[in-house]
């Protein structure tokens, strides 16, 4: 059977890390969390004290990005990839509300973009691979073989986070996850590196009012539709 790039793009908080993860262990295919490959650069510049204010430390930043080493190890336990920086176990550290905050307007720079996005395509050189983040079938991989742009109400998504936070034992209130829902998508469709956009051949998912389980048979109907072509 052959080996395809699945790219799944789209808003925040749609659960396209999940809906990836279990569509990758149902094919057999490798899960690729960039999103979290961003989180862990903003986990670094906090750990470094590189946010002065409501700015970043873009010249300390740059000049550091050669030490900053992401990788993603496959955890048996939980059949999914947990992130490391450095080395480190972050998993739990970057997807706190402090990390969510400042991820955005990292995400916006070009030298971490292209660092980043160099990384993603060594990752996927083999295919075999599920991708998702903000650029993945517009900018990492273009001529990916499916492309899935995943969208839902911000009412709905910052309902979906907060639930995820509370379940953490974090606080948090509706209005303020709320809120950066809608910080970040501005940040993410507005910035001049890589926006967030929908590929013209990508397929749209608005899961607003679906089941995990439908998304699931979705997401396989349309799998399957690709590798026979």
């Amino acid at each position: 059977m052959k080996k395809i790039v699945i790219a799944i793009d789209g808003v925040s908080s749609t659960g396209k890390s999940t809906m990836a993860k279990d569509l990758a262990k149902e094919i057999g295919y490798t899960y690729i969390d960039t999103g979290a490959m961003y989180r862990a650069v903003t986990l670094y510049c906090i750990q470094h004290n590189l946010f002065k204010g409501d700015q970043i430390d873009e010249e300390k930043l740059q000049a550091a990005m050669g030490d900053i080493h992401i990788s993603l190890r496959f955890n048996p336990e939980t059949g999914r990839p947990d992130t490391y920086l450095n080395g480190v176990k972050v998993e739990k550290e970057i997807r706190g509300m402090e990390v969510a905050s400042w991820v955005s307007p990292v995400a916006t720079l070009g030298f971490v973009r292209r660092a980043l996005v160099a990384m993603q395509q060594e990752m996927g050189k083999e295919k075999g691979i599920i991708m998702d983040g903000r650029d993945i079938g517009t900018v990492v991989f273009p001529d990916a073989e499916l492309k899935i742009y995943v969208t839902a109400s911000p009412e709905v998504r910052a309902q979906r986070r907060l639930d995820e936070l509370k379940a953490k034992g974090e606080a948090a209130s509706y209005e303020e996850v709320l809120e950066n829902v809608k910080t970040r998508d501005h940040i993410d469709s507005t910035r001049k590196e890589s926006p967030l956009r929908q590929a013209d051949d990508a397929l749209v998912l608005d899961n607003s009012n679906m089941t995990i389980a439908e998304q699931k048979a979705w997401l396989l109907v349309q799998y399957n539709r690709a590798i026979s072509n």
